[in-house]
């Protein structure tokens, strides 16, 4: 069974909204669960930091984006906006090249907080950082979307 309280389609990505961080890094959600989000980010000059590894800040860039529309699907429209209040990521290992992918799962999906664990790994699934994001969910009058 679905968590997801805004219509997508299982099995299938979400387009990632031009002029944001994470198109310019190249960030593409890949694919909804029913209960997860996936997505990848490349592992290039875009995201490196100066000795050639991936920016622990990239890292926290993804994991913040997967969670952060996977509790906004979570929320009914016009219940409310999610915004973040804290994340927390541990770097595990150093890629250098190809993609990262990360996997945003719910610990707690509440009325007034959110709490994500997203899990990101290398190609050859070796764990890259494990983050924690934690959303408040606010009044919808409050949360005015650019553009």
């Amino acid at each position: 069974m679905s968590i997801w309280k805004k219509p997508v389609t299982i099995g299938l990505g979400l387009e990632t909204p031009p002029n944001t961080l994470g198109a310019h890094l190249g960030l593409r959600i890949t694919e909804v669960g029913p209960d997860y989000l996936r997505g990848t980010l490349p592992v290039d000059t875009r995201t490196f930091q100066p000795y050639g590894r991936l920016h622990g800040g990239a890292s926290c860039v993804l994991a913040e984006e997967l969670g952060s529309v996977a509790a906004y699907l979570c929320v009914a429209p016009g219940e409310g906006a999610v915004v973040g209040l804290d994340i927390n990521a541990n770097h595990i290992r150093p890629p250098t090249s190809g993609l990262v992918i990360g996997t945003a799962r719910p610990l707690h999906i509440g009325r007034a907080t959110q709490v994500w664990e997203i899990r990101i790994v290398d190609e050859q699934d070796r764990l890259v950082c494990i983050s924690r994001l934690t959303l408040s969910t606010i009044a919808a009058d409050r949360a005015k979307p650019v553009g």
